[in-house]
């Protein structure tokens, strides 16, 4: 089995044992986590992208907060289309209350699919992501710039390594 795919699973069962843990020892815990997410959109020549991926962020401190989330990605290239869901761990850190440093790790599922007359090709497998971000942040909303430093231009959903996008939590 792909060790990626072991690694992303064990983080993730790891996270939901931790909130786990937490909820039993603290009854305060859900009362500051914050609940969002953000939205991705990309277009380009000969097709375009959306992402729509909700997330559970905790503040650890008054500048950095961890948490999780779960990704959903359409996308169609000229005659290839693709459908990506999975999930991610991420970290953001606010060095000032205007600026948002982020972090995170993705693992998407992708099925994937182009039409080829007279057969249609399918493709199925996981992609990893490690997106590093920064953006500008303003009450509940941050807009930024996130790269894929792991991007690769024949497997990846993504039109290229950097992707605007907008994050929303409450």
């Amino acid at each position: 089995m792909d060790k990626k795919y072991i690694l992303t699973c064990y983080l993730l069962l790891l996270t939901s044992l931790v909130f786990a843990q937490s909820y039993t020892n603290n009854s305060g815990f859900f009362k500051r986590v914050r609940y969002g997410g953000s939205l991705g959109l990309g277009f380009f020549n000969g097709g375009f992208n959306i992402n729509v991926s909700p997330s559970a962020i905790y503040p650890l401190t008054n500048e950095f907060y961890a948490g999780a989330s779960l990704n959903f990605n359409y996308a169609k290239f000229n005659d290839e289309k693709l459908l990506a869901y999975g999930g991610s761990i991420l970290s953001l850190y606010n060095p000032i209350p205007d600026i948002q440093i982020s972090a995170e790790f993705e693992q998407l599922r992708i099925n994937r699919s182009l039409e080829a007359f007279p057969t249609r090709i399918e493709d199925n497998y996981w992609l990893p992501a490690l997106f590093l971000g920064v953006g500008y942040s303003t009450y509940n909303v941050t807009f930024g710039l996130r790269y894929d430093l792991l991007y690769n231009d024949n497997k990846s959903i993504y039109g290229n390594a950097l992707m605007p996008f907008v994050r929303v939590y409450f």
